[in-house]
């Protein structure tokens, strides 16, 4: 679980840090376009990413169990529905691009279930 935490929190900070480096990177990895009057909106994703790189990095400090749980819950929820989001996109026109990341974050779920949830139940 604490490999899962840290590989997480490495990679949701980088892409906050990619998200505020070069706002329009990410983006136009699925073939969105976006002009320096609309970063703002990549920064509000940055922010979020960055709250969420923080919490998966201080839950390897934790043992409970039910915290551990609840956290692991929290970020299946993140995922799936930006999943799920990212499949209605997909269903308006969005760039099949999308659909890989739409697989990392079930993947990214499923771990997190395993690891978090399944596994932590006492």
């Amino acid at each position: 679980m604490k490999l899962l935490l840290i590989i997480h929190a490495v990679v949701t900070f980088a892409a906050g840090i990619v998200l505020v480096a070069f706002p329009e990177l990410i983006p136009s990895s699925v073939n969105i376009s976006i002009r320096p009057d609309q970063y703002l909106l990549c920064y509000f994703v940055a922010a979020a990413e960055f709250g969420v790189a923080a919490l998966s990095f201080l839950a390897t400090k934790l043992t409970d169990k039910k915290s551990l749980q609840f956290i692991s819950i929290s970020f299946i929820v993140f995922h799936i529905g930006t999943a799920l989001l990212e499949l209605l996109a997909f269903s308006q026109g969005m760039s099949a691009k999308i659909i890989a990341n739409i697989a990392l974050r079930i993947l990214i779920s499923a771990l997190f279930y395993y690891n978090g949830v399944a596994k932590q139940k006492t």
